[in-house]
């Protein structure tokens, strides 16, 4: 047993329960630093983002907790301790469509996810996304993400229910052991020759919005089929071979036609975040792997449908919307 494996055994439990579905933020005191109070570390690793005045209040009420319990306001600095406290959750703009779940049992809950809900907390977007739904509407506090579909697209997606189930599929996606197909609507063009593969290098810097192509080994790959068209947009399966940020987003804007409804590729448009028009023709339709813990083949298949091949004038705006979300 290597000593990072040590180290994570010996990570205390949480003394704070879950809030909305999320989890207390946990932090490690340093093993060495100048600090004279847990106060004064707290201070220094939290700006600029929570400032000295928040750190006091969350010291005098309480919220802030060791293995002991709530930490004093002037406790002394204790090298290696750990701390836990609930972030500030800011108000978020409910996404107004559901979340259907297609399977559950005691290992697996897989959901039919809607256009911009998130997977999981990150950024802007924390109570608002599919894990906190579930873990509070399921009451599944150890519920967590198999692997991660982006907000803006919509289709399957896996969650493991217990701690140690969760490596075995999370390992399935890790290792290319999952058969992931999805449905896309964008521009037909009849030069355009399919069904193709298309390969790349991607890179996806952090904190830059949009992932871009770049010379060099390829690191991505994507087999491209048109299934059907008419006025002049195409229904087009994609299956990707990797899994890279954006990949299939990135890929058929290269090929000419971008997935309609797209707001980064070719071009990144800014959107209010309460701006639910023209949702992204992009839907996860299907996950296949076997299962790792019975050895049975799992198929679990999206019910949704993308707007703008069912109904494109509605989606596109041009008539009154009826009762339907966007990808149903």
């Amino acid at each position: 047993m290597g000593p990072a494996m040590r180290n994570r055994r010996a990570v205390p439990p949480s003394p704070l329960p879950q809030r909305h579905g999320i989890d207390p933020v946990r932090l490690r005191l340093p093993a060495a630093g100048a600090w004279a109070t847990v106060r004064d570390h707290l201070v220094d690793r939290l700006s600029p983002a929570v400032d000295p005045g928040r750190v006091d209040a969350m010291l005098r009420e309480g919220r802030v907790w060791g293995t002991d319990g709530p930490v004093a306001p002037g406790a002394p600095y204790a090298p290696g301790a750990y701390l836990w406290f609930h972030r500030e959750l800011l108000p978020e703009v409910p996404v107004p469509y559901a979340l259907d779940v297609l399977h559950r049992d005691d290992a697996l809950v897989v959901v039919d996810k809607p256009h911009f809900l998130a997977t999981t907390p990150r950024g802007r977007h924390v109570t608002e996304t599919a894990l906190a739904r579930l873990r509070r509407d399921l009451g599944l506090p150890t519920l967590s993400p198999a692997h991660r579909l982006d907000r803006l697209t919509a289709g399957v997606v896996m969650f493991t229910v217990r701690p140690e189930h969760r490596a075995a599929y999370q390992n399935l996606f890790r290792d290319r052991r999952v058969r992931k197909e999805y449905e896309a609507v964008a521009p037909y063009d009849p030069e355009l020759e399919l069904p193709r593969t298309v390969r790349n290098r991607i890179v996806k810097e952090r904190g830059v919005i949009a992932a871009r192509e770049v010379p060099g080994e390829p690191n991505s790959e994507s087999r491209i089929e048109l299934l059907e068209h008419r006025d002049g947009i195409g229904r087009y399966r994609l299956v990707p071979l990797t899994g890279r940020t954006h990949q299939l987003r990135l890929h058929m804007s290269g090929l000419g036609v971008p997935i309609l409804g797209d707001p980064v590729y070719p071009t990144v448009v800014e959107r209010a975040p309460d701006d639910f028009r023209r949702p992204l023709q992009l839907l996860a339709r299907t996950l296949e792997f076997t299962d790792p813990l019975t050895g049975r083949a799992r198929r679990f298949e999206s019910r949704r449908t993308l707007a703008a091949w069912t109904s494109h004038r509605e989606w596109a705006g041009e008539e009154p919307a009826g009762d339907a979300p966007p990808a149903r």
